[in-house]
């Protein structure tokens, strides 16, 4: 069965040449111009993924981002957002609700294209970890095969590339991590995206599995050159 990607933006001959270019990849494309019809599409098809403009009519699309996290059917679908390269500041924020990516227009059909394959590839990998085992450090347990992780026993609500990012830290508990090797290994060599990505989505764990993110205990950083997880 073809992946569904719902595309999401109020240029009409933007949204048709991504329809004719994801279809021509196999893609099944749905679409609409308005955010508020969104989010009403996004819950009565539950698309595989999500490309997201910020800039919409009726709604704006930070809050239907908003509110596709809010809601159990969309908690984890990967979302893509399309940004103006004067939008520095949403494509952070947006990152910070839970986007999985973002694309500055303008770009070209090929490039959303290539993006939207890595981040299901990238979605995929995640949901597929198939190790039987948990993983136990201090009050945080990640649950592999289930893709769950809980804080003190309760359950923490992370996306695909927060697990995935997560995951990778843990099992290399003790090791300075560059951002570029965990570009590399959570996001994939074909990925596109920007380092400073990396550290927006540790802000966000940290904000999850932290009692207080400003001091972590968990997610160190190393100054000049990355990350490390406590071992």
């Amino acid at each position: 069965m073809a992946e569904k990607v719902l595309v999401v933006d109020d240029e009409k001959d933007l949204v048709e040449l991504l329809r004719y270019n994801l279809s021509k990849e196999g893609f099944s494309v749905i679409s609409t111009g308005n955010g508020t019809e969104a989010l009403q599409l996004a819950w009565k098809e539950i698309p595989d993924l999500i490309v997201l403009d910020i800039m919409l009519p009726g709604m704006q699309g930070l809050d239907v981002l908003k509110s596709l996290r809010a809601k159990a059917e969309t908690k984890t679908t990967p979302v893509i957002l399309l940004t103006a390269k004067s939008e520095e500041l949403d494509k952070v924020l947006g990152l910070e609700l839970g986007a999985d990516d973002y694309i500055t227009k303008p770009f070209s059909p090929r490039e959303v294209t290539a993006r939207v394959k890595a981040v299901l590839r990238r979605f995929g990998a995640g949901l597929k970890a198939s190790h039987d085992r948990k993983i136990a450090i201090g009050d945080l347990v990640l649950d592999l095969a289930k893709h769950k992780v809980f804080l003190k026993g309760e359950a923490v609500e992370l996306s695909p590339t927060e697990f995935k990012l997560l995951k990778y830290l843990v099992e290399n508990q003790g090791r300075v991590i560059s951002r570029e090797s965990l570009l590399n290994n959570v996001w994939g060599y074909d990925s596109f995206v920007e380092p400073r990505t990396v550290d927006v989505h540790i802000r966000r764990l940290r904000a999850k599995i932290e009692e207080d993110p400003e001091r972590p205990i968990y997610i160190k950083t190393i100054r000049g050159v990355g990350y490390t997880f406590l071992e």
